[in-house]
């Protein structure tokens, strides 16, 4: 194994506060590692020591000469007018034809690539730096945060690139489907402490709860043996013919020690404040066009959705989800047709980056209280500050010492204290650690008011979603079927455009003058199909070894429901329907041209 990168017994703090406390590990040329931990615990300065932002107080940090280290940063690395084009071409020295080689695998094409990059969405912004961290030619990568405010079909790519990337990486995240699908180890960042676990997120916090609880058995059965011990001293060790052996029960006593098991840490419990359930219709759409004053983004939206609906507004990044979500907010009038709220609707805005705007002034209470409707009791506050780990002298925090997870906590807490019956939420899920996301997204599951949301966190989608709202093609129009299925049609599309992308290559090419040429065409495509039957085949198997260990568990643990593997299970079973379709294509087509060799 070839160790890039090694920490160790790193010591790291900000005043008082220690993220890092004789914290080491290491990483390896082929690590494919997934970052987990809560906000503040040390991810993001994890990413900055490693890089060399930032410095340790004690310990060292050594790097291999074979290492070519790149870093996808949440900062932005580009001039506010830079056009992406310009910037990639300055940032990496590369040239214009590499830079739109590479940016086209992340769908940065054409006009977009003489775009100001201030005026792209967020998505786009990360897929920019993804594309400049690309360009360099790593083999070993470090992703903080990644997945905000990419869509859907971007993750997609990006998860199919980390598959094949040939060096390692490790990615810090909050989305544990995207951690799931691209990484085989996992990284906790906890207690100033770094834990390498050689298995996956589901496998680690698995482990976790296991090992817990065989450490309690431990304990349990040494105080038994222990109490044993005490009384057969107790009892023989007054008496000449017995002293000796009691002796050395007391010997065996003294070297009995139990596990030192560390308090848990709080567990986020997200209670909803009661909303009163109510029947009838929650918005009516007619003709409703929403865009700006220079650009309608979207035209002729008809629907009507249901009080009590919980509705992910889904799409690709610049398609105009947000933008929808800010005109029924009130925060964009309609360019055409009109909305309604239901009767006696109100609702509550969280937007993208609404946390920026809080006074930093203000300590985490003064802003709940202000926000809070004036039927929630003071205890009710407390409670619900408490559930977003804001307890005791917490709450006295100012918002200036706040880290960005903190703060978006605090505006999370603050609307839901409204008491809004309607909620509307652009990317609530961002810079959320995913016990967090996980927490929000199971309370929403249970509220009974209606949800609007924007989100590209697959296991926050499926933990809240009812309905789905496609923003597409200068329209928003429910999705007819379920979540499952748009992540699977999503996949689709994207293959397919490869598919094309490949295709209309082949077909740019001179035709054939001669039987030679022919043949050597022919046998080109003869390998590449081969080629893509194997890695069909790779694939298959993958696919049917998850989703029959996942299977045998049902059968091993039936009284272990799990809505997460049982969700699993379906989708691999859509994928392998999926590969075993274009197996028998690739194959059917092979046959046919090896027929023409014989």
């Amino acid at each position: 194994m070839s160790i890039l990168i090694q920490l160790q017994d790193i010591h790291k703090a900000y005043g008082t506060h220690t993220i890092f406390d004789d914290a080491s590990v290491s990483f390896a040329k082929s690590d494919k590692i997934g970052g987990i931990g809560r906000n503040g615990a040390g991810k993001t300065t994890l990413c900055k020591l490693i890089t060399g932002e930032e410095d340790p107080e004690a310990g060292t940090i050594s790097k291999s000469p074979r290492l070519r280290l790149s870093y996808l940063e949440q900062g932005t690395p580009f001039a506010p007018e830079e056009e992406v084009l310009a910037f990639l071409m300055r940032y990496t020295q590369k040239t214009d034809w590499q830079c739109g080689k590479v940016a086209g695998r992340f769908q940065l094409k054409g006009d977009v690539l003489q775009t100001k990059i201030s005026d792209l969405p967020g998505g786009y912004q990360t897929r920019v730096k993804l594309t400049a961290m690309l360009l360099s030619e790593p083999n070993f990568l470090i992703l903080d945060e990644p997945t905000n405010y990419l869509d859907l079909r971007t993750l997609i790519l990006l998860e199919r690139f980390l598959k094949d990337f040939p060096g390692g990486y490790l990615i810090i995240s909050h989305d544990r489907e995207f951690l799931k699908r691209t990484c085989r180890q996992s990284l906790e960042i906890e207690r100033g402490a770094l834990t390498l676990f050689p298995g996956n997120i589901e496998a680690y916090l698995e482990y976790k709860v296991d090992r817990v609880e065989e450490e309690l058995r431990y304990n349990k059965n040494l105080d038994a043996k222990r109490r044993h011990l005490q009384d057969f001293v107790a009892r023989y060790r007054v008496r000449k013919a017995t002293a000796s052996r009691a002796q050395s029960r007391l010997k065996q006593l003294s070297r009995l020690e139990t596990i030192n098991i560390e308090s848990p840490l709080q567990t986020v419990r997200i209670r909803l404040p009661k909303v009163e359930p109510k029947k009838g219709v929650a918005l009516t759409c007619t003709d409703l066009s929403v865009g700006y004053p220079d650009h309608t983004v979207a035209n002729h939206l008809r629907f009507e959705i249901e009080r009590g609906e919980h509705v992910a507004i889904l799409g690709d990044n610049g398609e105009g989800k947000t933008t929808f979500l800010k005109t029924i907010a009130g925060q964009l009038a309609p360019c055409g047709g009109e909305y309604k709220w239901g009767h006696e609707i109100r609702h509550a805005f969280y937007a993208q980056h609404v946390y920026s705007k809080l006074n930093p002034k203000d300590d985490v209470l003064t802003t709940l209280k202000r926000e809070a409707a004036s039927d929630v009791l003071p205890q009710e506050i407390l409670d619900l500050a408490g559930s977003f780990l804001f307890q005791g002298d917490d709450v006295y925090k100012p918002i200036s010492v706040l880290s960005g997870g903190e703060r978006a906590r605090v505006c999370l807490a603050s609307l839901l204290l409204s008491r809004r019956p309607v909620l509307l939420l652009d990317e609530p899920t961002n810079h959320l650690d995913f016990e967090t996301v996980e927490a929000l997204g199971r309370a929403l599951n249970d509220y009974a008011g209606t949800v609007f949301f924007v989100s590209h966190d697959r296991t926050f989608v499926q933990l809240v979603a009812t309905n789905i709202l496609e923003v597409k093609d200068g329209t928003v129009k429910l999705y007819p079927d379920n979540y499952e299925s748009y992540v699977y049609q999503a996949e689709r599309e994207i293959t397919d455009a490869e598919s094309l992308a490949t295709n209309a290559k082949t077909e740019r090419k001179a035709a054939p003058t001669n039987d030679y040429e022919l043949r050597k065409e022919r046998r080109s495509r003869i390998n590449k199909l081969r080629r893509r039957a194997e890695q069909l085949e790779k694939r298959l198997a993958e696919y049917e070894k998850e989703r029959d260990e996942i299977h045998q568990h049902f059968l091993d643990k039936p009284l272990e429901y799990s809505k997460e593997r049982r969700q699993r299970h379906d989708e691999l079973a859509q994928l392998v329907t999926a590969a075993e379709s274009e197996w028998v294509e690739v194959n059917e087509e092979l046959e046919s041209l090896e027929k023409m060799e014989d």
